[in-house]
């Protein structure tokens, strides 16, 4: 960051940081950290701290190229966690937390910050959130979601609470304990995801680290898909924005789908499931109408 600060790149030099970057899918977040605190510290205190000053086309890498979320509202940085978070639609907000944590909030989520000397607690409200947790042993974090609380000493894990859906749980790094409802408590290690389902006892699933970026890939920008029906990915593209895409072919509606697209392009995504199931595209204002064969 510092390098990055004191003049510009070299071709060398920026090819070694783009390289550094994608090298791990946890650098883009602690370099925004990084920014932030820094930013902080310099910010007098009786002013309102800058946004750090990162491009999204650095902060949001896939695969090691750039995947800039163009049509999202964007990664941005809160310096301070108030007690209530909230994203838009379509936003998606990094927040570094007081004692060096973070939280992203993904799109129209919702989350309450309550720290204090003796414990470090988040209540996700609505929504989907990653947290990144900072090792303290004698203030686990913890998070209450659904009647649940979710503890850990250190880690990073995803929370997710959409309408109509469990609350589900999956764990990237470190180990997390599952208590509260009427189940006895559940530990989840690394690369595991759980579903809780209220009056239905939980079951922990290893699963691969792939799986686990395909969970996160919205901190990208992306949404992936793994066998997911037609009408469950035009129902995860609806969260986003506008258009809103509509199967009006049931059996089209359940077609399989696997692969990795860009959340702000409903369109984009449209034209593909075109192509691949031989499906007719028409749009209708805000909304693209996808069936199979052109009597629709």
């Amino acid at each position: 960051m510092a390098r990055r600060e004191r003049a510009p790149l070299s071709v060398a030099e920026q090819a070694a940081f783009d390289a550094w970057l994608a090298g791990d899918d946890r650098r883009p977040g602690a370099l925004l950290r990084m920014q932030a605190i820094d930013m902080a510290s310099r910010a007098p205190a009786e002013e309102a701290p800058p946004q750090p000053m990162i491009t999204r086309r650095r902060a949001l890498l896939w695969g090691g190229a750039s995947a800039a979320a163009a049509g999202i509202a964007g990664l941005a940085v809160t310096l301070q966690a108030p007690r209530a978070q909230a994203t838009q639609r379509g936003e998606v907000r990094l927040i570094p937390l007081p004692d060096g944590s973070t939280m992203t909030l993904n799109t129209d989520s919702a989350a309450r910050v309550k720290y204090r000397d003796d414990r470090r607690l988040v209540e996700l409200i609505r929504g989907e959130a990653f947290f990144s947790v900072a090792r303290d042993v004698l203030r686990p974090f913890e998070v209450e979601i659904a009647g649940r609380r979710l503890t850990t000493a250190s880690g990073a894990f995803r929370v997710s609470r959409l309408a109509d859906a469990p609350v589900e749980v999956t764990v990237q790094q470190g180990q997390l304990s599952v208590t509260g409802g009427a189940a006895r408590p559940v530990v989840l290690d690394a690369n595991s995801r759980i579903a809780l389902r209220a009056g239905a006892p939980p079951a922990v699933r290893p699963i691969s680290a792939r799986d686990v970026e395909r969970d996160l890939a919205w901190r990208e920008g992306k949404i992936a898909f793994k066998g997911e029906t037609l009408e469950d990915a035009a129902r995860a593209f609806s969260r986003y924005g506008d258009p809103r895409v509509t199967i009006a072919d049931p059996e089209l509606a359940r077609e399989p789908i696997t692969g990795l697209f860009a959340a702000n392009d409903p369109a984009g995504f449209s034209r593909t499931i075109t192509v691949a199931l031989d499906a007719t595209m028409t749009r209708r204002g805000d909304e693209i109408v996808l069936s199979r064969g052109a009597s629709h």
